[in-house]
């Protein structure tokens, strides 16, 4: 697996990262199990980059992911996130905080669910508009000093937000939904701004939910308790759509030899040096697949004949039912 580097002068990670939080909640049952050999089997293949947040499962996916890791942490590069607070009697309940000492009692928290005495990324999860976005930094920046975190991520953040946060402390990585169905950063300013200000891009759901891996055929064959039942490109009309290009792109796929999903990687991979693509899975034969992406170097002609089956805005449908949180 190769190396690269997340934000201008910081550390080197695995070329492919591990998206931990379905394991936990969101995407069916949970298998702890089969959930721990998937992380292990990852570091085996130097898939070192791991992805999790306190509120997967309600702190169970931190709790999981160090149990995983446990004897193991001087391979991994962990990242984990904070701000979006889920109501314990509701969980699909959700606010937003970035105050100070909620960053703080966060950050302790997901050190002892995680087992460790740092971690090396730490993300604001979502953007607090009743919080100064440079307060919040400023609290993330105290927990570095203080050997409780290594370097510091945005998730979901626009780009004035951005540039605030950027001005306050280092800013090392901006996490967001990025795939072929998901391109908002090509055209809303972020891309421009994280290469502007040498930070990397660490695209969630690169294989858009798993409907880019051409493995499901319909929203009636996900687990009742599956969100995606709810997400708008899963909506009967607009899966028919997308399944439509996808299948287009599954072609193009089989000419080249890989499968769907690493032809969608692999074009994410293309975009830029500075991005570094975290697909979650919870199984160790689609980790496998996953990983063989990084191997996959499209040629020139390959990605412009990806770009006419699939041009920016072709998918059916918004990314997420919800869209309050994200920060545009």
């Amino acid at each position: 697996m190769k190396l690269r580097r997340l934000g201008r002068g910081g550390p080197l990670v695995s070329e492919v990262g591990l998206g931990c939080m379905g394991m936990s909640e969101f995407y069916g049952r949970p298998d702890d199990a089969e959930s721990i050999r998937t992380i292990q089997r990852a570091l085996q293949l130097g898939i070192t980059f791991l992805d999790t947040a306190d509120m997967y499962g309600a702190g169970r996916n931190e709790e999981l992911v160090g149990r995983a890791i446990a004897g193991r942490r001087e391979q991994v590069f962990l990242a984990t996130k904070f701000g979006i607070v889920r109501d314990p009697n509701d969980p699909s309940r959700r606010g937003i905080s970035g105050k100070p000492a909620y960053v703080r009692a966060a950050c302790e928290a997901s050190l002892r669910r995680l087992g460790v005495d740092y971690v090396d990324l730490y993300y604001q999860h979502r953007v607090d508009a009743e919080t100064a976005i440079e307060e919040t930094v400023g609290a993330m920046h105290e927990l570095v000093r203080e050997g409780k975190v290594r370097y510091l991520g945005l998730s979901e953040a626009a780009p004035p937000n951005i540039r605030k946060a950027a001005a306050t402390a280092p800013i090392h990585a901006l996490q967001s939904e990025y795939s072929l169905f998901s391109r908002d950063p090509e055209a809303n300013g972020v891309f421009e701004t994280v290469r502007e200000l040498g930070i990397g891009f660490v695209p969630y759901s690169p294989l858009g939910r798993g409907i880019l891996t051409a493995k499901i055929t319909g929203v009636d064959e996900l687990p009742a308790d599956d969100f995606r039942r709810s997400n708008p490109r899963y909506a009967n009309q607009n899966f028919d759509r997308n399944a439509a290009l996808v299948k287009r792109l599954e072609e193009l796929a089989s000419e080249i030899g890989v499968t769907p999903a690493q032809l969608a990687l692999a074009w994410v991979l293309a975009q830029g040096e500075e991005i570094v693509p975290i697909p979650g899975t919870k199984r160790v034969s689609y980790l496998e697949e996953n990983a063989a992406a990084a191997e996959v170097r499209l040629t020139p002609p390959q990605l412009a004949r990806i770009e006419a089956i699939v041009p920016r805005g072709a998918a059916a449908g918004d990314r997420t039912a919800d869209m309050r949180f994200v920060n545009r």
